[in-house]
This record gives structure tokens, sequence and C-alpha cells, in this order.
């Protein structure tokens, strides 16, 4: 396998505040990847950098061999943690600024998993729960086409029953070659379908492995291992 994503020596400072500290990864394509830590870790940034939101105090960031740029956002689906859409307008306005903005987005789809989700296209995003705003932004990133899905916290908006289903709906739409990172603090809710983690603490890689050695390890559960990791960091 060849690396999609790699992180080298890569720090972000706020001010005088450290919040990534010498991030070593690499992150391979087909991969299904936990980026896993307690709120605060330091997760959420390392994903702008990666996405080209934000840019490094030090080291670098590559996708595909290249510094974040209009070329990785092309092949990268984004999920941030928090809802960014236009709240006045409907779901299908929605649709079509997206269709406009990627050529890899599929309208057909889009409209498919809004209705196994029972949203109707037509509301306004304004008249949504919270938890259904962020479903809508769900599947619009999953009816892309990419070749990196980066997800910040998809299921830290739904309540524990919908967890699953969200779950099975993110596994159901992208393709088996491409590169799915989920960024959680729930992993008890996403462990079975990892094939890697990666711990990070107070913006510190502290492990990354296959999640079956780890469930091989740590009596079959990963948030067995987390609780381990952790408390010796």
């Amino acid at each position: 396998m060849s690396a999609i994503i790699t992180c080298e020596h890569l720090n972000k400072d706020y001010g005088n505040k450290k919040i990534l500290k010498d991030v070593n990864v690499t992150i391979e394509k087909g991969r299904i990847i936990g980026l896993l830590g307690p709120n605060g870790s330091g997760k959420t940034t390392l994903i702008k950098l990666i996405n080209g939101l934000l840019v490094p105090t030090s080291g670098n960031v590559l996708v595909l061999g290249s510094k974040p740029g209009v070329e990785s956002k092309k092949i990268i689906s984004y999920l941030p943690e928090r809802t960014y859409l236009p709240d006045n307008e409907t779901i299908e306005q929605i649709i079509q600024y997206f269709s406009d903005f990627y050529f890899n987005f599929h309208v057909e789809k889009a409209y498919e998993l809004l209705e196994k989700l029972k949203i109707n296209p037509k509301d306004k995003l304004k008249t949504l729960s919270k938890g259904n705003k962020e479903k809508v932004q769900l599947a619009l990133v999953m009816s892309r086409d990419a070749d990196v899905y980066i997800l910040d916290e998809p299921i830290g908006g739904v309540d524990p029953v919908a967890r699953d289903y969200i779950l099975s709906l993110i596994l159901d739409n992208f393709k088996e070659e491409a590169t799915l990172i989920i960024s959680t603090h729930l992993i008890a809710d996403i462990e079975k379908i990892l094939d890697e983690v990666i711990f990070i603490h107070e913006g510190k890689i502290v492990l990354q492995s296959s999640a079956d050695e780890l469930r091989m390890q740590y009596k079959g559960s990963i948030e067995n291992a987390f609780k381990e990791v952790f408390k010796n960091v």
C-alpha cells in the first residue's frame, strides 16, 4: 500500500500554546482509521491542517506527496465538527450548491441518502433539529466520490440509537479503495469498523497501531486499549 497522507514533524501553535507537538503519521490508502483522543487533544487541529484550513507552525503535512491546496480539496470530502451550511436555505438549494462546487458530487445519491434518513429535501435547514442538520451534512459529504473521507465527530450529535445506523450509512457509501478517517471520543461506538487507530493526547501521537493487534492485546476491545494507554500518559 502507498501513503495518501503523511505528517512529518508537524507542529501547530496558537500564540504561546502548543496544540500539536512533533506529529509524525503515515496514513495508507484503503484503510478505515480512528483518530481517537479526549476532547481538546488536537484531533480537529490535525484534521484542519490536512484539509489546508490551517498552516503548520513547522513541519509538513502532505496529501499524495504535495501540500494541501486546490488539488487535495478535490479528493478529500470533509465533515467538520460544526455545521457550516446556510441555515435559511432549503436542503434542495444546498444540494445544488454542492453540485455546482464539486465535480465528484452525485445529486441522486444525496437524495437517496436523505430519503433513507427520512429528511425532506424541501425543508429549510433551520427547521431541523441539531441531529438532523448533522445528518444532512453527512449525507452531502458521503455523496462525493472522494479518495479520502475525513469525518470529525460524525456521531457526536446523534442519539445512541441512531449511531449504528449512521455508521452503517457511512460504511455503505464510500468506495472500498478510499480512505476513511473518523475522529471521535466515542470509541465504543465505532471500534468494530476500524482497521487502524491513532491515539492522540495533548497534541502528541501516543500510539498508531492496527486495530486487530490492539484487540488481541487488550481483551478484544480498543476502548480497553485506549483506557490502558491513556492511564500511562
